[in-house]
């Protein structure tokens, strides 16, 4: 999930039946009208905002199975925001209970936030190479400064969580390093700083619910692990609080699995661009703004 403007999925939440359909039920499930209250939202992670990409993101999935794509996905991933969609995908959680989770884990971040650990932030650069980037990590912590790896995008594309002190030389040190700065998420994510939310969303939101047995593995976006469970999924979610999104363990995971095309469904600036996954697979993107979009591009099933 990046900053996506309601004008962006408009369209396809008001005109495609299915769209249409999980929304009218997203809206019953949470007892607002969920477009409404994204349209009128501010900030880029409101509790609109993620609720409206969980929807947008399955109603998009189950329009591909039907429209554009020659087979059923026999795998499924949900880096970071994702892994939300992914459990419902896979049936560990039915659509009304993940869209309540989403509503509900978002409001449990945001009062957690407004009360602890107001200073940290999540900054994501791109075109620093590995060891440069550990380097300057490093030099933070041995001052006894937080750098934690938030997301290991591609080989030179990262996001880490530290202190928003600690911010300008960071960039600075970015510059330097001939890389290029993107974006600063407030509040933060993936860091062990965050344990305490962890089991604030265990407790208050996921001890609610109960996680089936997925219908097809879900691959891990923290170490590329195969989860054949309800209860690997639902640990999953709550580790997403704590440990780092690795992209590229993901990617090796699903190619060491015979994985040639990816389909990806959501709104998507991100996973389906970065070289670690054009290298590696067939894309088929599969987005609110043209949902046809890759349906020309699959060439047979994989």
């Amino acid at each position: 999930m990046g900053p996506t403007a309601f004008a962006d999925v408009e369209g396809f939440a008001t005109e495609v039946p299915v769209a249409r359909r999980l929304f009218a039920e997203a809206d019953e499930a949470l007892g607002y009208p969920v477009l409404d209250r994204f349209r009128d939202a501010e900030g880029d992670y409101s509790e609109y905002a993620q609720v409206a990409f969980l929807v947008t993101c399955l109603a998009l999935a189950e329009w591909a199975e039907r429209e554009a794509l020659p087979a059923r996905p026999g795998l499924c991933a949900g880096p970071s925001f994702g892994g939300k969609a992914a459990a419902a995908y896979v049936g560990c959680l039915s659509f009304a209970d993940a869209v309540w989770m989403t509503a509900r884990l978002a409001r449990c971040v945001a009062d957690y936030f407004s009360r602890e650990h107001g200073d940290l932030v999540t900054h994501s650069f791109v075109r620093v190479a590995p060891e440069t980037a550990e380097r300057m990590f490093g030099e933070l912590t041995a001052r006894g400064r937080r750098a934690d790896v938030a997301c290991r995008v591609d080989r030179d594309f990262f996001m880490v969580t530290l202190s928003a002190d600690d911010l300008p030389g960071l960039e600075k040190a970015i510059r330097a390093a001939g890389g290029l700065s993107l974006y600063t998420m407030r509040p933060p994510m993936h860091s062990p700083a965050l344990a305490r939310l962890r089991e604030r969303a265990e407790k208050e939101v996921l001890a609610e619910l109960e996680f089936a047995e997925p219908r097809l593995p879900v691959i891990s976006d923290h170490d590329g692990s195969a989860l054949t469970t309800g209860e690997q999924v639902r640990a999953l979610l709550l580790d997403g609080f704590v440990r780092r999104m690795h992209w590229p363990e993901t990617v090796a995971a699903l190619r060491g699995r015979g994985v040639r095309t990816v389909c990806v469904a959501g709104p998507d600036g991100l996973f389906g661009r970065v070289p670690a996954t054009t290298r590696n697979f067939e894309v088929v993107p599969v987005g609110p703004k043209r949902p046809l979009l890759g349906a020309d591009r699959v060439a047979g099933p994989r």
